[in-house]
């Protein structure tokens, strides 16, 4: 599909990006290059962020690869500097690191339930505050990757749901705290992304889960990467100068139908899955 932005629209800002080396934020951070930004990717695995800014590099873009685990504020403190020094003041900041695995509440274990929380909604408050004091003074832009079960309860998500739902508030809050100071916190809430470790972990038994998935979203299709990429392009961009504290869904409509389907569906696999163990 025809890129619809301009290609210098991001021209000689600074994105610093975590959970970058694979899936959804990988394809933001090689879009963000595309038109004009430096990339700092952030990951845990050194070797993914290195790797993912090596083939921004090789498309002719300029990115460089951290590591830091986002559940450590001290960690992301020194990515940050080594980041700044690189490539000056964050411009634009993406907090999308994440975690999930499918497991209804009666079985998950307290660890389980709070990795996830840290690594979501933690993870999601470091890279905020970590980047604060590093941010161009006027005009920065965060934005949290989210994702539809912040909004939709939904069977073995329990987890995911409420590190979302806390994601979400806190993305509405300090819209509140800092927009004074020119800086906009916005979300985007994905559903279910075709090509994506996350949607593997979704669909348990492949193609019939998929089915089912799709079958429950008024589209009947999964977003592509680039889709999620164009949406973060256009909410850090100028065009959204006026937009601060949403959080934007990208669901095909998801979010108005109901979450039945898709726990069902997460359900009926676990169950399958534990009778024929």
């Amino acid at each position: 599909m025809k890129d619809i932005f301009a290609p210098n629209l991001l021209q000689g800002k600074h994105a610093f990006i975590t959970g970058a080396g694979s899936g959804i934020n990988k394809r933001i951070a090689e879009k963000f290059a595309e038109h004009g930004a430096h990339v700092s990717i952030v990951g845990r695995n050194i070797e993914k962020s290195v790797g993912a800014a090596a083939d921004i590099v090789a498309t002719g873009g300029s990115a460089k690869g951290f590591s830091a685990d986002v559940r450590s504020f001290e960690a992301l403190s020194m990515a940050v500097t080594a980041a700044c020094t690189e490539f000056g003041p964050i411009d634009i900041c993406i907090a999308g690191a994440a975690g999930n695995f499918v497991a209804e509440a009666k079985d998950m274990s307290a660890n389980g339930f709070r990795t996830v929380i840290e690594i979501d909604l933690l993870g999601t408050y470091n890279t905020f505050r970590s980047v604060y004091s590093n941010l161009r003074s006027v005009g920065a832009d965060l934005l949290a990757i989210s994702a539809v079960q912040s909004v939709m309860p939904t069977a073995a998500q329990a987890h995911v749901c409420a590190a979302k739902a806390g994601v979400d508030m806190l993305v509405r809050t300090l819209s509140i705290e800092w927009g004074a100071q020119g800086i906009r916190c916005n979300a985007i809430a994905p559903g279910p992304v075709e090509d994506t470790e996350g949607m593997k972990r979704l669909a348990p038994e492949g193609q019939s889960s998929w089915d089912r998935l799709l079958a429950g979203i008024p589209l009947v299709r999964a977003a592509s990467r680039d889709e999620v990429a164009d949406l973060a392009l256009f909410l850090v961009s100028g065009a959204s100068r006026y937009i601060n504290g949403t959080v934007v869904a990208i669901d095909g409509g998801q979010s108005n139908t109901g979450s039945l389907p898709m726990g069902n569906m997460l359900v009926d696999s676990l169950r399958r899955d534990k009778a024929g163990a």
